[in-house]
């Protein structure tokens, strides 16, 4: 059996130093030193739109680049998107590769400044 949606979430959001999961307003999130880079909306949440989903920060102009470009993968999710945040899609040919990049952004704008000093000696 395939992984589920929320397990290959979890793989590629913990493989980042020092990340963490936190369950907080009833869905799983991301972390490092407990500053928030990816949240994960099931299909079934209230606030999800039918549809599983990884809400992550983003660069500022990032969000309306993505969105206004392939609106069928991203969109502005509500709460954070008002922040920049990003929302992807999970649930129609997911590019965990595009993914990963997009989380491992998401992380670096958010991560101490001890770690960014590791991020040039080596890439995660």
């Amino acid at each position: 059996m395939p992984p589920s949606i929320l397990s290959r979430v979890r793989t590629l959001c913990l493989s980042l130093p020092e990340s963490h999961e936190v369950e907080a307003w009833g869905a799983p999130t991301f972390r490092v030193k407990n500053k928030l880079f990816a949240m994960y909306a099931a299909s079934t949440a209230q606030h999800s739109r039918g549809r599983d989903a990884l809400w992550v920060k983003a660069a500022p102009g990032q969000q309306q680049l993505m969105v206004s470009d392939r609106p069928e993968q991203f969109f502005v999710p509500p709460y954070v998107g008002p922040s920049g945040w990003v929302g992807v899609y999970l649930d129609r040919d997911t590019d965990w590769r595009g993914l990963r990049d997009i989380v491992t952004d998401g992380f670096w704008l958010v991560a101490p400044k001890r770690l960014l000093a590791t991020r040039t000696s080596k890439r995660v």
